[in-house]
């Protein structure tokens, strides 16, 4: 059996706005300390709130994808910052804190 196909963002979405839709590209400009995807990383995510790849996961992700909503919207990109102190993140039950930097365009 032979592993299932590596699906690329960036395919996804060039094939995306080939059928038309309004796409946003999440990308990871720069991480520190823990993070779970490393510089480069892409989320793509349509209109109507599809997505395929992952820039971090959990609800860092699910804040990427509504702000590359707004940005579908108003054409204007944004660079968002996440992060979690070494402090809060033993809190949580992780073993060390990080912060991601993520860059979100509408694709044109």
């Amino acid at each position: 059996m032979t592993a299932p196909e590596t699906l690329d963002p960036l395919k996804t979405a060039e094939q995306w706005k080939l059928a038309g839709r309004d796409v946003a590209l999440a990308t990871v400009v720069e991480t520190w300390g823990s993070a779970p995807r490393q510089a480069g990383s892409h989320l793509v995510i349509d209109g109507d709130g599809n997505f395929e790849g992952s820039v971090s996961g959990g609800c860092v992700e699910g804040a990427v994808i509504t702000e590359a909503l707004d940005v579908i919207q108003s054409g204007k990109a944004k660079m968002l910052d996440f992060g979690v102190a070494d402090e809060t993140a033993w809190r949580v039950g992780l073993s060390c804190g990080g912060r991601i930097k993520v860059y979100v365009e509408r694709l044109v």
